[in-house]
């Protein structure tokens, strides 16, 4: 199985390409090595060359994309942009890396006529649902739509029913909940999957949207300070400072190991899944924030102070955990990983690195200077 992985250098990314290669597949690898995800003076690392063919290039550049499509049975596509308080203004550059550059790959494939492609798989986002599923004990199920600045800023942090009011029940998204993105890279994701769909069944070929939840683990950036809260949390923890938790910490997530991520996209990438999916891959299990923040205090013995601020960032949703029936109906995955197993992991392996400032304070100040970071009023 000839594959290319586009990202193949990221986090995700190169772990899939150690497990692919281990089954024999071959590898080709496209990565512009970004400097904000892998820091300065980047390069492949030695156990991705020893693996695949890696290729340094953007995904915009459309020749190169031709070039290494050539050949391929299957596309996994992770390059894109993926800080969600980012993406609400560096809006051009989001929309040029993640739609700009989908469709350039798209385009190559549509008009080659000597294609060899078969499947695409995009790593799509839960955020595309924006604040996804919830229950009304009136109404029934809902979906609500996003958190305006005002209801934040009274401290309202819990949606509410569009038709009474009620304060809601969280309930496991599934894929059919309809598309509410409440930031520009959750727009942006949706825009990505419809059109590998879209394409995909125009082609006649398989395409796989994998929504994936909060994917954490060793190997993630630790320098990146628009995404990944476990990385920013570790990075305050080891300097002695502090954790200000935004709203009133009970925003969850559902935090998913990578390995079972890797588990789950190796299993679509396998040849015995075709057809044209959109399917959740997390855990099924939520966990607060204010749970992840005195998890990391205790796990590092540290003397510093978990602060509930009232803080809060337009664009992030209040709860989520993902419904992933859907994958498990059409493969053998299941998660192995509990949070607290992965969470142990990923700070053992943090604490081989010295803690990284890595712009968290500048990213807060980039946000309130343009109006999308706030307080709720005591």
């Amino acid at each position: 199985m000839r594959v290319l992985i586009t990202g193949g250098a990221g986090f995700i990314g190169s772990r899939l390409a150690k497990r692919l290669a281990a089954g024999g597949a071959s590898l080709t690898l496209l990565d512009n090595l970004s400097p904000q995800v892998h820091g300065e003076h980047a390069a492949f690392a030695p156990d991705l060359l020893q693996v695949a063919e890696c290729v340094r290039g953007d995904i915009r550049d459309q020749p190169l994309l031709a070039r290494l499509l050539a050949g391929q049975q299957v596309v996994v596509h992770l390059a894109a942009e993926t800080g969600t308080g980012q993406s609400m203004y560096a809006v051009k550059q989001y929309e040029d890396v993640n739609i700009r550059g989908t469709a350039l790959l798209l385009d190559v494939l549509v008009n080659d006529p000597k294609r060899t492609v078969s499947k695409i798989v995009l790593a799509s986002s839960r955020a595309v649902y924006g604040e996804g599923k919830y229950e009304c004990r009136e109404h029934g199920v809902v979906c609500p739509p996003a958190r305006s600045a005002a209801l934040l800023s009274a401290g309202r942090f819990d949606p509410a029913c569009p038709a009474c009011g009620t304060t809601l029940s969280v309930l496991a998204t599934t894929e059919d909940v309809r598309f509410a993105p409440s930031s520009f890279y959750g727009l942006t994701k949706q825009v990505q999957e419809q059109m590998v769909l879209m394409f995909a069944t125009t082609l006649g070929i398989s395409g796989l949207g994998l929504r994936y939840q909060n994917v954490y683990g060793p190997g993630q950036s630790l320098s990146n300070p628009y995404t990944g809260i476990l990385a920013v949390f570790s990075n305050l923890v080891r300097q002695g400072k502090g954790i200000d938790v935004f709203e009133d910490g009970l925003e969850s997530r559902d935090f998913v190991y990578v390995d079972d991520v890797i588990d789950a996209t190796a299993a679509v990438v396998d040849p015995s899944i075709s057809g044209v999916h959109a399917l959740n891959v997390g855990s099924g299990v939520r966990t607060s924030v204010l749970e992840v923040a005195e998890a990391v205090v205790r796990h590092f013995r540290a003397d510093v102070p978990v602060r509930v601020t009232g803080n809060f960032r337009l664009g992030d949703i209040r709860h989520n955990f993902a419904d992933i029936s859907a994958l498990q109906r059409i493969t053998p995955f299941a998660p192995k990983w509990s949070f607290a197993a992965g969470l142990r992991e990923f700070l053992h392996w943090a604490e081989q690195y010295e803690a990284s400032e890595a712009g968290f304070e500048r990213s807060l100040l980039e946000l309130r200077e343009r109006g999308l970071l706030g307080t709720a009023s005591s």
